[in-house]
C-alpha cells in the first residue's frame, strides 16, 4: 500500500498527490513514469512522475480527472492509500550537452514540463519554459514553473493571463528574436506537440516529445503503446516515452489514441451504478 501524504486540488479537474514510495523516489528521473492501481478492481493507469524527493521517500503525480480510474483516485484523501504503484518505468530524458533549452508545456502537460525544466535548471542550463493554457482558470503550477526557469512565459489562448496566443506563437517569436536553442522539449496534447515540431523543424532545432499512447502493461509485452518513429515501430513504455518529434507519425498516434474514446467516456457501471 502506498500512502497519500499530500493532496492538492490545482484547479477544478486537476489534482496533485504526493505519495510514499521510497524505492521509486530513490531511482526516479525526469521523463519516467509509474503505473498505479487504486484497488484490486482497478485498471492499470500510467502517470508521469511530476516530482520526487528521495530524502522524504515520496513521489508526486498530477492528473486530470477524466475517466473512471482517475475519478476513483481523486476521491482518495490524505492518509488513505493506493494499492499498487510500479516504477520508475520508461527511459529517463537524455539532454546531451544542451546549454539553452526551451521546455514547452500545454495544459496538464505542464505537470510533466515542470520536472524537465527543474532537472535542466538545477544542472545549470538556461531554460525558457513556455506554459500554455486555454484560460487563466486552468493555470497550474505557475509559481513552481517560474522558480525552475531562467525565463518563464505564461500563455493563454484567450489572453486572460500572460501572453495572448498559442505556445507555438511564443516559441517562434523567441527563435525569430534571436534565441538560439540547442534543444526544445514539448509535452502536452498530441496536436500541440505536433505543431511545436512543425515550428522547430525549419530551424533544425532538435525537438523531443513525450508521448502518451494507450498503454496496458508498461513493460513492452502487450504492444498497446506502439508508435511509429522514423518509419519503425517503437514502444513508448520501454523505448520512450521521449522520442525525436521530427520523426514521429503524429497522425497515426492521434487515430490510435481515439480508438476507445467512447468507451472511456462510459465509465458508470451498468450493474452497480458506481464508477469503474
Amino acid at each position: 500500500m502506498y500512502k497519500i501524504v499530500q493532496r492538492r486540488q490545482l484547479n477544478e479537474n486537476i489534482v496533485l498527490m504526493e505519495i510514499e514510495a521510497p524505492f521509486i523516489a530513490k531511482k526516479a528521473k525526469a521523463g519516467q513514469f509509474i503505473i498505479y492501481r487504486v484497488d484490486e478492481h482497478g485498471e492499470r493507469v500510467p502517470l508521469t512522475i511530476a516530482d520526487h524527493d528521495s530524502d522524504k521517500g515520496t513521489i508526486t503525480i498530477i492528473f486530470q480527472t477524466i475517466g473512471g480510474s482517475t475519478q476513483k483516485l481523486a476521491m482518495l484523501k490524505e492518509g488513505e492509500s493506493i494499492l499498487d504503484v510500479v516504477g520508475p518505468l520508461g527511459v529517463a530524458t537524455e539532454y546531451g550537452d544542451a546549454k539553452k533549452v526551451a521546455v514547452v508545456g500545454g495544459g496538464v502537460g505542464c505537470a510533466i514540463a515542470y520536472p524537465q525544466a527543474k532537472a535542466l535548471f538545477e544542472a545549470g542550463v538556461e531554460v525558457d519554459l513556455i506554459a500554455g493554457f486555454r484560460d487563466k482558470g486552468l493555470i497550474i503550477l505557475e509559481d513552481e514553473m517560474a522558480a525552475v526557469s531562467t525565463n518563464f512565459h505564461l500563455c493563454t489562448d484567450d489572453g486572460s493571463a500572460g501572453y495572448h496566443g498559442f505556445v507555438t506563437n511564443k516559441l517562434k517569436e523567441l527563435i525569430d528574436g534571436g534565441k538560439q536553442f540547442d534543444l526544445v522539449i514539448a509535452i502536452g496534447p498530441v496536436p500541440m506537440m505536433k505543431f511545436v515540431c512543425k515550428t522547430t523543424e525549419p530551424y533544425g532545432i532538435k525537438t523531443l516529445v513525450s508521448l502518451n499512447p494507450i498503454m496496458v502493461d508498461g513493460t513492452g509485452m502487450c504492444g498497446g503503446c506502439r508508435v511509429t518513429v522514423d518509419g519503425k515501430i517503437k514502444y513508448a513504455c520501454v523505448d520512450g516515452p521521449d522520442f525525436d518529434g521530427h520523426k514521429v507519425d503524429f497522425d497515426e498516434l492521434m487515430r490510435r489514441n481515439s480508438t476507445y474514446k467512447k468507451h472511456e467516456a462510459d465509465h458508470v457501471c451498468n450493474l452497480t451504478g458506481g464508477v469503474r
